[in-house]
């Protein structure tokens, strides 16, 4: 069986709202946060990776520079989630299975877990978007068949695309990881200070 081509969209667009300063260029590790999450992204299976950014783009464009990956600047950024969403799908190629949405604040999501989700997906056994779940919690990223690439285009306002799994349950694949990465994001001066 031919392996499928899935590639990725990585959100970096945000303006970390609850942080006092941009928390995708903030230091984890020695690296900024977003630095992990498109690494860990550009060692696995998918490809190309799209990296979607809005708020300080030139700064976020120039933590990855050294990194095989799309830019994507979203100048509706502040429009909401959906807008990254929607510059991020448009610069997908044509020739694609599938795609994953990937949180640009989530660094500790190892390549192994985005290549399970890539190994999981296969629309002929009704499989066509796969979430993690860990401790019976979905998690990110999620994998989603490009056949939904229309509703995608057709998102509006701050929300993602987490409806499309409630209309597409048929379609849904839970994925049972043992990494608690997939729920683990960095939102609050309080999540830098547990890590």
């Amino acid at each position: 069986m031919i392996p499928p081509h899935i590639a990725a969209i990585v959100l970096a667009a945000g303006c970390s709202s609850r942080m006092p300063a941009n928390k995708l260029l903030a230091p984890q590790g020695g690296k900024p946060v977003i630095r992990h999450t498109v690494e860990a992204v550009c060692a696995s299976r998918a490809g190309p990776v799209i990296v979607v950014t809005g708020h300080q783009a030139s700064r976020v464009s120039e933590a990855l520079s050294d990194l095989p990956v799309t830019i994507a600047e979203n100048v509706c950024y502040t429009d909401g989630l959906s807008s990254s969403l929607i510059c991020g799908v448009k610069f997908l190629p044509a020739a694609l299975d599938g795609f994953l949405v990937v949180l640009g604040d989530m660094p500790f999501v190892r390549p192994r877990v985005i290549d399970s989700l890539i190994e999981a997906f296969d629309p002929s056994q009704g499989r066509d978007i796969c979430v993690p779940v860990c401790a019976g919690k979905r998690g990110n990223p999620v994998l989603w068949t490009t056949a939904l690439v229309a509703e995608f285009l057709a998102l509006t306002g701050d929300r993602g695309a987490k409806h499309l799994m409630a209309l597409h349950s048929d379609l849904l694949y839970e994925l049972e990881v043992d990494s608690d990465s997939v729920l683990t994001d960095l939102d609050t001066p309080e999540d830098f200070a547990a890590r």
